[in-house]
């Protein structure tokens, strides 16, 4: 599967951004997906995750209540709401696509996306 990821750019804190990767090909629904994120310097880091079906989801602590993950199989297309957006969150965002099931385990994701750039001005 292939993953385009878009929707990234500039916002002030507290406000929103709504990130989307579409995948390629007919089994979509087979993998479960997850988005992570790698801050200027440090590491790629696990943010959110979904099952296939969507029924279950998986948020980092620091994201929880903030950040929604969405996916719609008939689109291909998964999605990250990113609401009061905080400075810390600035970072480039990756989706990634796994069959093992939702983890935080880069090391899980075979397949990745390109990354869309996520600013977060004072």
């Amino acid at each position: 599967v292939q993953l385009q990821a878009s929707g990234g750019g500039l916002v002030q804190a507290g406000g929103s951004l709504r990130l989307a990767c579409a995948a390629s090909g007919r089994t979509f629904s087979s993998y479960h997906m997850g988005w992570f994120r790698q801050a200027p310097g440090k590491e790629r880091k696990f943010v959110a995750g979904i099952s296939r079906s969507g029924g279950d989801t998986y948020f980092t602590d620091s994201v929880r209540g903030r950040f929604t993950i969405s996916r719609d199989n008939a689109k291909n297309t998964v999605y990250l709401q990113m609401n009061s957006l905080k400075p810390e969150d600035t970072a480039v965002y990756y989706c990634a696509a796994t069959t093992v099931g939702i983890t935080a385990s880069m090391a899980q994701y075979g397949y990745w996306g390109q990354g869309t750039l996520v600013t977060v001005s004072s």
